[in-house]
């Protein structure tokens, strides 16, 4: 089994920035791929980013230039530092690991971090 534990998340105004932190354990291989995703009252479930063992990334557009995603294998992390928040970034954020990121999102997922960004 896999466990995703994230922390990192909180209250921030608008223009602030956080850093969110993903550990991973049990079953891991370097070689599977990890990322973030969150989902908006209201709203689905959206990719904001993920990266595979290589360092190959994929953004949502709507994050690109804010957000940067990063990885420590030796320590199975995965970081997403968020800069200029804006109140529309604010959801429940989670940590996702899986073989690839076209399959990330059938199997592991954290218990989420909640970020609110007020105006």
């Amino acid at each position: 089994q896999v466990q995703l534990v994230e922390s990192g998340g909180g209250l921030v105004q608008a223009g602030g920035s956080l850093r969110l932190s993903c550990a991973a354990s049990g079953r891991i291989f370097t070689s599977n791929a990890m990322g973030w995703y969150r989902q908006a009252p209201g709203k689905e479930r959206e990719l904001v980013a993920v990266m595979t063992s290589g360092g190959n990334t994929n953004y949502a557009d709507s994050v690109k230039g804010r957000f940067t995603i990063s990885r420590d294998n030796a320590k199975n992390t995965v970081y997403l530092q968020m800069n200029s928040l804006k109140p529309v970034d604010t959801g429940v954020y989670y940590c996702a690991l899986g073989p690839s990121i076209a399959t990330m999102t059938s199997y592991y997922w954290g218990q989420g971090t909640q970020v609110t960004v007020s105006s």
